[in-house]
Order: C-alpha cells, then sequence, then structure tokens
C-alpha cells in the first residue's frame, strides 16, 4: 500500500492547519490500505520547542489520526527525527559533490546580505550569483586548507520536467532562470528542508507526497534533486491553504487555531476533523456530521479543488452540537460523557453542597438524553443556567407565602400532576397541564404562580421555562424539591 508522511516543525503547538494536513495524509494510507507516517523536521535547531514533537504526536492520538510509524512509536524506517540522520545527509551531499550535481560555497554572511541590498535597491528578487559555482578544485581545496567555512549548494540546471500534480495537474517552474542555487547542507552540518525532504521521502519509501501549496513551486527543484542522485521520485498532491472565512491568513498569534486549546475548551476531535474537511474539498458533499469512516469512504484526491478553504470557526459549535449528540445517543460513549460531566459537576459545584442524589448515574444519563441538541458543548450543562440540576435550592415557606398565600394548595396540585404525569413529561404537554392546574387556584395569577414553581425548583428568579426545567429534573427530583419547601 501506498506510504505517506505528516512532517511538522516542532517549533509550537499542531495548529489547525497542520491537523488538516495530517488528516488528509491520514484518510489517504486508511483508504488505500497504506501506513501514514509521522516525521519530526527539525533541522532549524535554533527555533526548536522542546516538548513540542511529543506534543504533536500526543494532539494526533487525541484526534483520532495517530501515526503508524513515528518518533513514539517506532518503525521499520526510523529514526523519524531529522536531527538524528545528520550522518544520511552528510553522506548523500557528499555523493552529489562527486558527481558534480553539488559544489562548495565559501561566501560570507556579509558578501551574501550585500548582494541581497543591492538586489532590492534595484528592485530585483535577491538571489544567491552563484560565483562558487566556477571555482576550480585547486582553489576549492586550497580554501579548506585555510579552514574557510562552507556550505553546499546544489546546482540548478535549466530545461526542468513537467510534473504532474495529483491537485493542481501539470507544473513546471523553471527554478534555475529565478533563483540562485540553494544551499542544501548548511555549515552547522544539518541539511535545509530541500535535502532533507527528498533524502528522507526516498529512503522511507514514501510513494505520495500530500503537503501544502506553498511547497508547489519548490516541487521542481526536488524533482531536479531526484533525478541528481538517480531516485524514483514520488506522486506530489499539493493541498489549497487553510483561510480564515475573510480570507486571511489563520492567525497563530491569537493562539485560537491549536488544537490544545479546543481539546481544553471541551470541544470533541471529531467535530474538529468534520470541520476542516468540511470548507476543504476532497469529498462528495459538504454536510454537517460526517465521522472519520464517511470522510475515508467519501475521499477521492481528484475532487480536492485548488481553491483556497475558508474556515468559518463561528460554525464550530453548530458542528460539535451535532457530534456531541452523535456521543450521547453511543451507548458506551454516554457513559463515559456522565462519567465526565460528573467531575464537572464536582468541579464547579463542589463548595455548594450538591446531594449525592443529583450525582447518580441515571439522573445525569437522563439529564444528557433531555439536554441533547440542546447545547453545544457538555460544559454548557455547568453553567448557571443549569445550575438548578446540580444545587437543591434551599428555599423557605415565608419566601414563597410573599409570593402567593396558597402555597400549600398549589403543591399539592403540582405533586398529583407529576404522579399522574411521570411516564411521559414533555414541555408542551406540561405548559397545558399548568394552565388548567392554575384555574383550580382561588386568585393566584398564572406569572405568580410560574415565579413560585421556578423559585421552588431552582431558588432563582430567573433561568429556562418552569415546564422545561421539571422535565429535566424528572418527576422524582421535583416532587422532592417541592415537599422539601413546603414542609420547611
Amino acid at each position: 500500500g501506498p506510504r505517506v508522511r505528516f512532517g511538522p516543525s516542532p517549533t509550537g503547538f499542531l495548529h489547525l492547519g497542520g491537523l488538516r494536513t495530517a488528516l488528509y495524509n491520514y484518510i489517504f494510507a486508511k483508504k488505500y490500505r497504506g501506513t501514514f507516517i509521522l516525521r519530526v523536521e527539525d533541522t532549524d535547531q535554533n527555533r526548536v520547542v522542546p516538548g513540542a514533537a511529543e506534543g504533536i504526536e500526543d494532539m494526533l492520538d487525541w484526534a483520532g489520526i495517530p501515526p503508524d510509524e513515528s518518533p513514539g512509536c517506532g518503525g521499520p524506517a526510523g529514526p523519524y527525527v531529522q536531527s538524528l540522520r545528520l550522518e544520511l545527509y552528510r553522506r548523500a551531499s557528499a555523493a552529489l559533490l562527486d558527481s558534480g550535481a553539488a559544489y562548495r560555497c565559501f561566501c560570507t554572511p556579509q558578501r551574501l546580505e550585500l548582494l541581497r541590498r543591492e538586489a532590492l535597491r534595484s528592485q530585483q528578487t535577491p538571489r544567491y550569483d552563484n560565483r562558487c559555482r566556477h571555482l576550480t578544485p585547486t582553489e576549492v581545496a586550497q580554501k579548506l586548507s585555510q579552514g574557510l567555512d562552507c556550505v553546499i549548494r546544489f546546482r540548478l540546471e535549466k530545461g526542468v520536467e513537467p510534473f504532474q500534480d495529483l491537485v493542481y495537474g501539470w507544473n513546471r517552474h523553471e527554478v534555475a532562470e529565478v533563483e540562485g542555487d540553494p544551499v542544501i547542507l548548511k555549515g552547522d552540518g544539518f541539511p535545509t528542508y530541500h535535502l532533507a525532504n527528498v533524502v528522507d521521502d526516498h529512503y522511507m519509501g514514501i510513494t505520495h507526497v500530500l503537503r501544502g501549496t506553498e511547497w508547489l513551486a519548490s516541487t521542481s527543484k526536488h524533482l531536479l534533486l531526484y533525478k541528481a542522485f538517480g531516485w524514483e521520485p514520488p506522486q506530489f498532491g499539493h493541498l489549497p491553504l487553510l483561510l480564515n472565512k475573510d480570507g486571511g491568513k489563520l492567525s497563530k498569534r491569537q493562539g485560537d487555531i491549536f488544537l490544545e486549546r479546543f481539546a481544553r475548551d471541551g470541544f470533541l476531535p471529531e467535530a474538529l476533523l468534520d470541520i476542516v474537511t468540511n470548507c476543504g474539498s476532497g469529498f462528495t458533499e459538504k454536510q454537517m456530521g460526517r465521522t472519520l469512516e464517511e470522510l475515508i469512504s467519501q475521499f477521492e484526491v481528484g475532487r480536492i479543488t485548488t481553491h483556497s478553504a475558508l474556515l468559518d470557526l463561528e460554525a464550530l459549535p453548530e458542528f460539535n452540537r451535532v457530534h456531541l449528540t452523535r456521543r450521547i445517543e453511543n451507548q458506551g460513549l454516554r457513559q463515559r460523557l456522565v462519567r465526565e460531566l460528573q467531575g464537572l459537576v464536582e468541579l464547579i459545584y463542589g463548595d455548594q453542597q450538591v446531594d449525592p442524589d443529583v450525582l447518580k448515574n441515571e439522573y445525569v444519563e437522563r439529564v444528557l438524553l433531555l439536554r441533547k441538541g440542546h447545547i453545544s458543548l457538555l460544559k454548557n450543562l455547568v453553567s448557571s443556567d443549569y445550575s438548578y440540576l446540580w444545587v437543591r435550592p434551599s428555599v423557605s415557606r415565608q419566601q414563597l407565602q410573599t409570593i402567593s398565600a396558597e402555597v400549600d394548595e398549589i403543591g399539592k396540585l403540582v405533586l398529583g400532576l407529576m404522579t399522574r404525569q411521570a411516564a411521559a413529561l414533555t414541555v408542551e404537554e406540561l405548559n397545558k397541564d399548568l394552565r388548567s392546574l392554575q384555574k383550580q387556584t382561588r386568585e393566584t395569577k398564572y406569572s405568580s404562580m410560574m415565579q413560585l414553581l421556578r423559585l421552588v425548583l431552582s431558588g432563582r428568579q430567573h433561568g429556562p421555562s418552569v415546564a422545561e426545567m421539571m422535565v429535566t429534573l424528572g418527576a422524582e427530583e421535583v416532587c422532592g424539591r417541592i415537599r422539601r419547601a413546603l414542609s420547611s
């Protein structure tokens, strides 16, 4: 089967753009029974953040798209971290030096900076002028014996072969005409991306490279490297950019596109996978609520379009609501949500005398089943609007009598109603029943009766409708609260 890879730089957290690239690779591998590889590309040592590589792998696991081979789980083509593969790049560049496809460059950073300024002053794109290309073997030996620093550059040749991109179709970029010979091995022995990705894709047996469209223009350069090594290149497919809804780049600075943040805020991984593929392409049609299995079965590379994908993060709660509803409807997953919700209740209301009864599994599970579709995040259920579910109010008879003198009568009427109605409580039915109960009182207005019941049930003046509270609390809990208030 195919072998594909996701190659993040460990410079920070995994963000939505990275997740999307990883996801397309994962889906491609699973669809065609292949292998999904995580490779950590840490050749720019100054930018490496300690712990970032492990964090990225953890987040792929959290998202439900774990790699088959990676630094964490190993594999036959390791090591999967570029800084541990330096000998490989050294040997590869030595082979290119031997064949004349690469050369040593002794230009100082000062000279390169001067070239750059000169180009900018005359409004040209800065490029290396290939000066060291023309050094004779004797000159090279002489400079090396003087101990001068050098880098290795790849000799770009004219006459690039066109290649067929899986997404963008036929492409070619005459790199030699627009840029200078690129550095492939730096003075510190670390490769640049151009060399490292070609060498690693070759030795890791990568068959398909699915990566961001920002590399499309470099692919001709990479194909020249494959040719210089005499290696068979993989197939390339470049994925269009993921942009904000307004067409701007996703901002990493606000920190609001990192997976860690979404996980912490209680968003489900399947909602994120759904939203980043929904705005992209590659699938039969746009629909909210697709599972990973559905994404895999619908996926076809040929369906990926070349225009940028616009991500509307304001729609994420709606995506999450759909996936949370699906989890609540699944019996096994529902038990996990019950435990999670019990934990949230203890965390938020722990100091407010939560009665053990309201943490019972059956009660919590009933709340979930009744509120599914109404909530977009599990933690909505511990917001102040829902505090009545978890904290039993302490309301005195005196308080209630200030609202209506007919406290006992109203209490008895509602208790009678709840015992008759217990089986099929619905908001519509209850609203009708409460209207007719009010007609049986002597002088209490409907609004006062509602105020009284709201106070008995929640201890608060505002919140959801009384009928909705009664349905969610359930007959048993409603009766308990009424009896407690009447006997206080």
